[in-house]
């Protein structure tokens, strides 16, 4: 497998997979129209946006792009960013590819240079990242724009 970063020409193919994800993964949680709405956003054109102003990677296993991630700033903080657009095509899950894709996250400039990384984490990811430290935002079970906050300090000790 290999990450890096996504090329405008692959935004179909990831919406794609963002798509196989979200109806594989999602209805056990979230309504049909929550679905439709994070299918809807991040279609070619949502993800081709996101590429203007997040580092946005893909993950691939011979060619084939089987996952994604991005961070960018929170808010155009300097001194904050934020993980966005972490999904794992369904037929690769459990893999260890998210973990890969935090990892390279975590190692991108605008990872390194923030005091803080908060992730708008959907229900099923919450194990996920709690499992790779991060924690609810402000200790708290915080519910915002239909994620649940999430969030990492640099200085913290995984």
């Amino acid at each position: 497998m290999i990450i890096e970063i996504a090329k405008p020409e692959e935004a179909k193919e990831i919406s794609f997979m963002i798509e196989r994800s979200t109806r594989a993964s999602f209805p056990k949680f979230y309504p049909d129209c929550s679905i439709e709405y994070v299918v809807s956003s991040l279609n070619e054109k949502g993800v081709l946006d996101r590429m203007k102003w997040m580092n946005f990677y893909v993950a691939k296993i011979e060619n084939k792009i089987v996952g994604c991630g991005a961070i960018g700033e929170y808010w155009g903080s300097k001194t904050e960013s934020s993980l966005f657009n972490i999904f794992v095509d369904p037929d690769f899950q459990g893999q260890g590819i998210g973990r890969k894709i935090v990892e390279t996250l975590e190692q991108d400039n605008l990872f390194l240079r923030a005091k803080r990384i908060e992730v708008p984490a959907s229900m099923i990811g919450i194990p996920f990242y709690k499992k790779l430290g991060y924690r609810h935002k402000n200790n708290e079970l915080i519910y915002e724009d239909g994620h649940f906050a999430m969030e990492k300090f640099n200085d913290d000790k995984n």
